[in-house]
């Protein structure tokens, strides 16, 4: 042998000192007990605090969509009224191919009242129970799905609705 061949077998290679180097440290990569439940305590405290957030966003665009909903049908129905000279029925007699669910996948609610004196038994008041419109109601039942004709019962209070002739359209808790 020659010196050196007699060297380079005494001196290890690169690639040797380093898997030497990984296999006398690879224990000290994991991650401890303690420091996993510090990672998900901080994951679940993040996740608290977003999670509420985007409910409200989702809420709050949810309105916004059946508030829009409401102007067009409402839109629709003056349209309707101008061209026949009187309320439909029911919303199915506009016609209108696309008529659109609230945002909550249930029907919009419809009421003629201008010219149906029965009709105000069932029209939508407001806190001294005077009906809330005069020409005819158009609301959603909201996120619970369930309303009553009065505005200040609670399961109403998430309705989204036209009221004042339509000058307002919005949360029946804010009317």
């Amino acid at each position: 042998m020659t010196r050196i061949s007699r060297q380079y077998h005494r001196c290890p290679s690169f690639i040797q000192l380093l898997a030497r180097k990984f296999a006398a440290t690879r224990h000290n990569h994991a991650f401890t007990l303690i420091e996993v439940i510090v990672a998900l305590g901080v994951l679940g405290s993040l996740a608290a605090i977003a999670i509420p957030k985007f409910s409200s966003y989702q809420y709050q665009a949810q309105i916004a969509h059946a508030v829009a909903d409401i102007r067009k049908i409402d839109l629709a129905l003056r349209t309707y009224k101008e061209q026949n000279g009187n309320w439909p029925a029911t919303l199915a007699d506009l016609g209108m191919s696309d008529l659109p669910n609230d945002p909550w996948d249930r029907a919009y609610g419809y009421l003629k009242i201008e010219g149906n004196l029965l009709a105000l038994a069932s029209a939508r008041k407001d806190v001294f129970h005077v009906p809330i419109n005069s020409d005819f109601d158009l609301y959603s039942k909201g996120r619970d799905g369930s309303s009553l004709s009065l505005l200040p019962a609670p399961v109403s209070q998430d309705d989204i609705i036209r009221a004042n002739d339509g000058r307002y359209v919005g949360l029946a808790s804010e009317y």
